[in-house]
């Protein structure tokens, strides 16, 4: 059975009870049977304002240290948006040519 994620967490580990769907990580309960609209509000724009979407390809517009490694990712970088989520500082979970998966900040990238 394949369960959608958590909508407030966005986990994987889903799992219905009755009627229910409830996400061992953070307790959320939810009726899969009702639509959520809100599910659609996340959303993030480029430097440019150009509004992003899930797939898009994207270019970093400068220089950006890794967080806890002494890499960097040099400017015109490319990466391809895996999804889009409502966090503090990074808005966007990437994959990055040569540097793997990450979460970078949408004020940081244009649309390719």
């Amino acid at each position: 059975m394949s369960h959608p994620p958590c909508p407030q967490c966005n986990s994987e580990y889903v799992y219905q009870d009755q009627s229910l769907l409830i996400c061992p990580e953070c307790a959320y309960e939810w009726n899969p049977s009702e639509t959520l609209p809100a599910e659609d509000s996340v959303t993030a724009k480029d430097a440019n304002g150009t509004l992003l979407q899930d797939g898009d390809k994207v270019t970093l517009i400068k220089d950006l240290k890794v967080k806890g490694s002494s890499q960097v990712l040099k400017i015109g970088t490319k990466a391809v948006i895996r999804r889009i989520v409502d966090g503090k500082d990074h808005e966007l979970d990437c994959k990055v040519d040569g540097a793997g998966e990450m979460m970078v900040t949408a004020k940081f990238v244009k649309k390719a």
